[in-house]
């Protein structure tokens, strides 16, 4: 221990053979505890203030291992030395380095009541009169408060005051230290009063900020974001109204250019977590105009360079305002962000331009309803910018259009023949970043075509294809993408280029550097989308080959292109179906090697080895709970990659059906594991494949197996399980909604006795959903809005919204007092102030459930009916089509009760057969109509109704209502009522028309038709000729063969 001093200094030393030497040596010593005095020697004595920093970083990572072996009876003394560095050291450093080790020590000796003299002492530091003692016992109670926060937290409030004070101290160096302190007393908090103590904190924490950006400590200034940070998501809401001073202060920062982009970041992102958590109160305190604002100012600065792992104040700038789209109404942003687009899209400053045009796509996602009916406005903005002389410019263009497609539809569909050829143009333009945000944007809107693709395709595929024999590899990339959108869209159009294409992808898919990877992932990713669509029979000769090329590219060692190729698979086992079989072998494990792989989330511990090795020695690795932790990473293309793969074995199970079983076993231990994994992508895939391991396990057992219901009952438990525990913790609402449709499809297409078990578990997580109470909703954000109107996710209730009718089709009428217990719950989504989304959502849900429990529906008319014959007059279609359903349903199964309502049903139905209508509504208000006539025709003006029903068809849209309609008619035929004999030369080429489509029809209303027109012809058949002389004669031979069934 004598030469520990040289030691410690050659340890130093930038000659690495000494350096070298010196670390053997103290390793020699590590065992001793006699290394804790003579380390505490050095930190007291040692003449340099490196040495004395070096002899305290060790003796932290060697004081709790050591400190049992040495005599009690030195503990005090020992304590007392350390005491001494931090008060008396005339280096910061040093005293720093020793309060870390006091921390350690503390984390130790406190707990179990061994060192009673240090909390006095520290609150006596922090009273001192110098200012380097207040310093440091901050320093020392921030780190005290990590390591033993539960024995602080009776001593909050004078913590709090401690704080405080050094917040206002007059000595900077000591109001720094408390700054950086502040954040620590946060998850201590419980009671109002520690709310409101931390709340005073606030301002002070701000003026400490303030000082240290102008004194040019920008890196300490960014440490009161980070404490409002936590203070934001803290589950107490513990801001107040201290939220308004802060957004001022983090907008004045945030459009200051003169800070560093970091500090615009952390001030920025305080907001985006404002935005997030506390959505209400920003809206409450009317913050929303300034932050919106403020976004699109910065939105408009031109481009920093940056390095990769930096973020520039204009990108950030638009995730607020994605946050904010997301998580407030629309009707808070979108019209001060599409003002701002109308005032500045023709602005001489071409930044400026680009940002009132790519302002609206960054909000499509969360705008998406108040967009869409806005979409021509809109538009007429947007595509002007493709012709903008700068390229930024029609670069936003082309992000925007391409965020339109995925978010607007289906409204964006509708315009294709403007926004098709306006991208074609920039598709060639001179620029290469413009041309890929074309491709882009050409890939997102095609993806959503159908046979609207068809005029445009020859030209389209013309420039594709001669794109991907271009030299720019990122080019090509995006152009397969493109081309991906394309063939899903043509389907069987795109025949005549799948050759050409396939041809070109042979080069791509035996690409093996590195930097072609990408491409070869890209083009495996396209050889399965062209063979979905185009069919087996033209990609089945070819798809050999490309299998095994796919296989061949998992020996390269490159996460996206297994990825791709888990998605080819996924695409293989679509067109093969059960003859995937044969290459079950291969590819199953390829998908297990996947999911197995080590997704990236590494926790590197510091550990001595037998020879006491002390590993990093740097003087500010810090001072976390687990001493040992060092570093958490995350790679998320392997995650990508098992989501892919995820996905693939829930394809093979799907489509290959019983050659699936015998990996069903080690596949649901996959999905199980995976079904808890920490990224929502993963954990998703997996819930989506669970769904299909069940079918494949339902289509495997016949009826006629006597195990079939012991499988399916096990696999069933297995699934219900794991779905169950994610609407009751899951935290992800994406996620949560794809287990509500997968329930949902269980629940449709499995019987009582397998689903009895889960009906009151289902029921009481669907009903928290409903309450907006469950994990993945919760939020302490509780001001209300200014109109009282809540907020909601509307894919997520809509899914909840489904789960419901499939349980009452699976219990039918012994469904009703479930139904009963959510009743309330859902109509509060029915009210008048409610988005018309929400509205019918709640009619389409009470319809289905009125159709699967029959008259269980009738206690609840009264409260139903007024709502739907209020949404009849909805200036939404698909409110208007849900409501003459949900009529139609209450009027065939409430009996009495829904007689009450026929005459103002009839009245508000009336308008909905106009010509002016949408052809799917006018078929619901016809199924309505049917229905009630059906139920009480006794009760019905039909002179007056018939004929109004009769001009309405054929059913065109919604096929789903023929049988209704078709069956009312053919019963009023054959009952050989007076009013619909007058209506039969109408009604007879109806008939036929529906005989000789292609449609299908359930038989049971052919048969209808059938005894109708056989009716006819037996009663009236010198009335008949002459009509059915007049049908073509295709459709009258059709209506012949049905009758001839008869």
């Amino acid at each position: 221990m004598e030469q520990l001093e040289l030691l410690l200094f050659q340890f130093l030393m930038p000659d690495n053979d000494a350096r070298k030497n010196a670390e053997e040596q103290i390793k020699h010593l590590a065992r001793d505890p006699e290394l804790v005095p003579a380390l505490l020697h050095q930190i007291r004595n040692a003449r340099s203030a490196n040495v004395r920093q070096l002899a305290a970083v060790l003796l932290r990572k060697k004081i709790v291992g050591l400190w049992m072996k040495l005599n009690p009876q030195l503990h005090a003394s020992l304590k007392n030395l350390l005491l001494e560095s931090i008060t008396l050291d005339n280096s910061l450093a040093v005293r720093r380095a020793s309060a870390d080790v006091v921390s350690a020590l503390a984390k130790q000796d406190v707990p179990a009541g061994n060192w009673p003299e240090l909390l006095p002492f520290l609150f006596q530091c922090s009273q001192s009169s110098q200012e380097d003692h207040r310093e440091v016992a901050l320093v020392l109670f921030s780190s005290l408060t990590e390591t033993i926060g539960e024995i602080l937290r009776p001593h909050f409030a004078t913590l709090h005051v401690i704080f405080l004070n050094g917040l206002r101290d007059q000595s900077a160096k000591v109001r720094v230290a408390a700054l950086k302190a502040g954040g620590t007393l946060v998850g201590y908090i419980e009671s109002e009063d520690e709310v409101r103590m931390m709340r005073e904190l606030v301002a002070p924490i701000l003026d400490v900020s303030r000082y240290c950006l102008e004194t040019g400590s920008e890196d300490v200034a960014v440490l009161a974001f980070e404490i409002f940070d936590e203070l934001i998501e803290s589950p107490v809401s513990l801001l107040g109204q201290s939220i308004p001073v802060i957004v001022h202060f983090a907008l004045e920062v945030a459009l200051n250019s003169k800070w560093e982009q970091s500090t615009r970041y952390q001030a920025l992102q305080t907001i985006s977590w404002l935005a997030k958590y506390k959505p209400k109160t920003l809206v409450k305190h009317k913050l929303v105009p300034a932050i919106i604002s403020s976004m699109c100012q910065i939105l408009s600065e031109e481009d920093v360079e940056l390095d990769e792992y930096s973020v520039s104040a204009d990108r950030a700038a638009a995730e607020v305002l994605d946050t904010m789209a997301l998580h407030l109404t629309n009707k808070h942003v979108f019209p001060h962000v599409f003002s701002f687009s109308l005032s500045n899209f023709q602005r001489s400053e071409y930044t400026i331009r680009e940002a009132a045009v790519m302002s609206l796509g960054i909000i499509a996602e969360g705008c998406y309803e108040i967009m869409r009916s806005n979409l021509t406005d809109i538009l007429n903005l947007v595509l002007q910018a493709f012709e903008d002389q700068e390229k930024a410019v029609r670069g936003a263009a082309g992000f925007t259009i391409g965020q339109f497609a995925e978010h607007l539809q289906p409204e964006i569909v509708l315009h294709y023949e403007r926004v098709l050829p306006c991208i074609f143009k920039v598709l060639t333009d001179p620029n290469a970043e413009v041309q890929e945000k074309a491709y882009y944007a050409l890939a997102a809107f095609c993806e959503h075509l159908g046979s609207e693709i068809l005029p445009f395709l020859p030209v389209l595929m013309e420039r594709l294809v001669a794109t991907l024999q271009c030299s720019r590899r990122d080019l090509q990339e995006t152009c397969m993408s493109a081309i991906c959108s394309t063939a899903a869209a043509a389907q069987s159009a795109f025949i005549p280029y799948a050759p050409g294409v396939l041809e070109l992808m042979k080069g791509f898919l035996v690409l093996t550097a590195d930097e072609d990877l990408p491409a070869r992932a890209r083009a495996t990713e396209l050889v399965g989308i062209i063979g979905t669509a185009v069919g087996r029979q033209y990609i089945e000769p070819v798809l050999p080959s490309f299998i095994e090329a796919a296989i061949s590219g998992f020996s390269l060692d490159y996460t996206e292109l297994r990825e791709y190729s888990h998605g080819f698979f996924s695409s293989v086992a679509e067109i093969l179906e059960g003859d995937l079989e044969q290459y079950l072998p291969r590819l199953v494990p390829l998908a297990y090697a996947t999911c197995d792989l080590d997704d990236g989330t590494t926790v590197d511990f510091e550990v001595e080895n037998e020879d006491g090795e002390f590993g990093d020695v740097s003087s500010d690795d810090g001072n976390d709970n687990n001493q040992n932790l060092r570093n958490v990473s995350i790679r998320t293309g392997v995650l990508d990659e098992k989501a892919a793969a995820t996905q693939a074995l829930g394809a093979f199970a799907l489509h290959s059906k019983g050659a699936f079983m015998p990996y069903l076993e080690a596949t649901l231990k996959i999905l199980r594991k995976h079904s808890m994994y920490f990224h929502e992508d993963v954990r998703l895939q997996a819930f989506i494949a669970l769904q299909h391991m069940l079918t494949a396990t339902q289509a495997t057992f016949p009826n006629t197996d006597v195990s079939r219901s012991l499988q399916l009952i096990a696999a069933v438990g297995v699934v219900m399980e794991l779905y169950l525990m994610c609407l009751k913790s899951d935290s992800d609402k994406d996620t949560v909604s794809q287990v509500c449709t997968c329930l949902a499809e269980i629940y449709r297409h499995q019987d009582a006795k397998a689903m009895e078990p889960f009906f009151l578990l289902t029921s009481e997580e669907v009903l928290k959903l409903l309450r907006q109470e469950a994990t993945c909703q919760r939020t302490d954000d509780t001001d209300d809005e200014d109109d009282g109107q809540l907020d909601t996710d509307q894919a997520l209730m809509d899914a909840v919204a489904d789960v419901l009718p499939a349980m009452a089709t699976c219990m039918g009428p012994s469904f009703e007092p479930i139904f009963s217990q959510h009743f309330e719950a859902l109509m509060k989504f029915s009210k008048e102030s409610r988005a018309a989304n929400d509205r019918t959502m709640v009619i389409g849900c009470v319809a289905e459930i009125a159709r699967a429990i029959g008259s269980q529906i009738i206690p609840y008319i009264p409260r139903v009916m007024p709502v739907a014959l209020q949404e009849l007059r909805s200036a939404e279609a698909a409110n208007r089509r849900n409501a003459a359903y949900c009529v139609g349903q209450l009027c065939k199964n409430g009996g009495v009760k829904a007689e009450e309502f026929y005459g103002s049903a009839l009245a508000a139905l009336h308008p909905l057969f106009s010509e002016g209508e949408e052809d799917v509504v006018r078929d619901n208000a016809a199924g309505a109509v049917a229905r009630m006539i059906t139920t009480q025709s006794q009760a019905f003006p039909l002179s007056q109704v018939l004929p109004v029903l009769v001009r309405a068809l054929p059913v065109k849209a919604d096929l789903e209502e023929a049988t209704a309609v078709y069956t009312c008619l053919s019963n009023l035929i054959l009952a050989s009522q007076p009013e619909i004999l007058p209506l039969v030369p109408q009604v007879l080429p109806i008939f036929a028309k529906v005989a000789a489509s292609t449609d299908e029809l359930p038989e049971e209303a052919k048969v209808l038709i059938g005894r109708a027109v056989a009716h006819l012809l037996s009663h009236y058949r010198d009335e008949m000729q002459p009509l059915l002389s007049n049908i073509p004669a295709d459709q009258a031979n059709a209506l012949a063969a049905i009758v001839r069934k008869i």
